[in-house]
C-alpha cells in the first residue's frame, strides 16, 4: 500500500501557489499499522486562535527552516515529539491558502505505530488516530459548504469520538484520498447526503 501510495503522489503535479502570504506547513502522518491509521492533534483549548480545532501537526515556516519540509518536521517533533528521523516521507499535497490567508503546504509522511509521542501542552491538548478506511468509505457526517475564491466548495466533515474534522484539514484530506488512492471525490461536486452553509469564506487573494 505504501509504495502504490507513494507511486501515486509522486505522478501527481501539486499546485505551487506562487502568492506572497505567510507561508506554514503540516505533515499528514500515515501510521503503519496493519489497519493503516491517520495520526491528528487538537489544538489546545487556551489558545487565543484555533483553540479546540482538529489538525495536523505543523505551523509557520521560521528563518531556520531549510524548505517547507524541514518545517512540517520541525513542527511535528515540536508539538508532538515525533523524531524526524522516524517520518518517511511519501510525497507532497497541493498547496492551499487558510481563512486566514496563510499559504499552507501539506507532506505525507508515512510513520510507525506506537511511537513514544507527547502533546505539547502549550499548544495541544490531544494526539489521535483515525482509520484510513473511515475516509476511504467516506463516512462523513455531511458537508460543509464554504465559500473559498468566488466558488463554493464541498468539504467534507467527519467525526470521531469527541472530535470533528472539517475545514482546511478536511481539504487536504480530500486530496490525499483523490491523488493518493484514486477515489472519486473532490471539492466541488456537491456530493449526496446533507449539507451545511457555514459562514466561514475567503475572497479572491490578489
Amino acid at each position: 500500500m505504501l509504495e502504490k501510495l507513494r507511486e501515486r503522489l509522486q505522478a501527481q503535479a501539486p499546485r505551487r501557489l506562487g502568492l506572497d502570504l505567510p507561508q506554514a506547513a503540516v505533515l499528514i502522518p500515515l501510521v503503519t499499522r496493519a489497519q493503516p491509521t491517520l495520526l491528528f492533534t487538537r489544538r489546545a483549548a487556551h489558545l487565543a486562535t484555533h483553540s479546540g480545532q482538529v489538525a495536523f501537526p505543523g505551523g509557520k515556516r521560521e528563518p531556520q527552516d531549510t524548505d517547507l519540509l524541514a518545517t512540517a518536521l520541525r513542527e511535528s517533533h515540536e508539538e508532538i515529539g515525533l523524531a524526524r528521523e522516524r517520518v518517511e516521507i511519501l510525497g507532497r499535497l497541493s498547496d492551499v491558502i487558510s481563512l486566514h490567508g496563510i499559504l499552507v503546504t501539506p507532506y505525507v509522511g508515512a510513520i510507525p505505530p506506537d511511537l513514544p509521542l507527547a502533546a505539547d501542552p502549550a499548544e495541544l491538548d490531544a494526539i489521535f488516530e483515525v482509520p484510513l478506511q473511515h475516509f476511504l468509505d467516506d463516512r462523513r457526517t455531511h458537508t460543509d459548504v464554504i465559500h473559498v475564491d468566488g466558488r463554493d466548495h464541498y468539504v467534507p466533515s467527519y467525526r470521531q469520538g469527541e472530535h470533528t474534522i472539517w475545514g482546511l484539514s478536511s481539504m487536504m484530506l480530500v486530496d490525499l484520498l483523490a491523488n493518493g488512492f484514486a477515489m472519486p471525490i473532490n471539492l466541488f461536486q456537491r456530493p449526496a447526503g446533507p449539507l451545511r452553509h457555514h459562514p466561514l469564506r475567503r475572497e479572491p487573494i490578489a
